[in-house]
């Protein structure tokens, strides 16, 4: 027998839009930890993602040594400091080191995404012409956990100014894994629906009508 879908209503509709523009990139964390059951519902609702061939090939460690995260610190400061190069001799400069881009000292909770490249569930299903599928699916995932932690007033922040092979030898995991996100969690110290390298002038939201394209 089918089963009856829910029905959604306006005002889920509503609350739905509104989840959607809160969802921020959190830098500023307060100390404040995160209980360990909302860690496990995040991570079941990142696990409801859509994945190519049902592979599900999201792979996700939980950083909790100390040491391992100080190395982090340090490796993504360097990162940082060597991508500011690329603004050397441009008026971005200064803008740009004022800017705070990752929160990895204060978060209570690290979590490294990766993807499995050669997983045996969904048995190459829908990757033989797109193998990028299976980290597009990651992604997925990531955002799935994204929009359950906003849901229970917590912050997410995505960390990209890194090495992949450097953190993956950090992290000691399997050489075909691919590393999709390096994800900064805890409670904002302050929050806004403006995100934040709008609010500090970097870069505003372009029109939508811009990038939508007939053919």
């Amino acid at each position: 027998m089918p089963e009856t879908p829910p029905l959604f209503d306006a005002s889920f509709q509503q609350q739905f839009g509104q989840l959607l523009r809160w969802r921020r990139d959190v830098r500023h964390f307060a100390s404040q930890p995160v209980a360990e059951a909302d860690m496990r519902t995040m991570l079941d609702c990142a696990a409801l993602a859509p994945s190519v061939g049902h592979s599900q090939p999201w792979r996700f460690v939980r950083l909790r040594t100390p040491a391992l995260r100080d190395r982090l610190v340090a490796h993504v400061d360097g990162a940082n400091a060597r991508a500011a190069e690329r603004y050397a001799g441009d008026s971005r400069l200064q803008h740009y080191l004022s800017l705070k881009l990752h929160g990895l000292r204060e978060a209570p909770e690290l979590l490294a995404v990766y993807c499995e490249e050669q997983p045996e569930a969904g048995h190459g299903l829908g990757i033989a012409t797109m193998p990028e599928m299976l980290r597009y699916s990651c992604v997925m995932a990531v955002h799935n956990l994204w929009l359950a932690a906003r849901l229970r007033g917590i912050g997410v922040g995505w960390v990209s100014i890194l090495d992949p092979g450097e953190v993956q030898a950090l992290l000691d995991v399997p050489a075909h894994w691919s590393l999709i996100a390096l994800l900064c969690i805890g409670y904002p110290v302050e929050e806004s629906e403006t995100p934040e390298l709008e609010l500090r002038g970097w870069q505003g939201r372009e029109a939508l009508a811009d990038r939508v394209l007939e053919r």
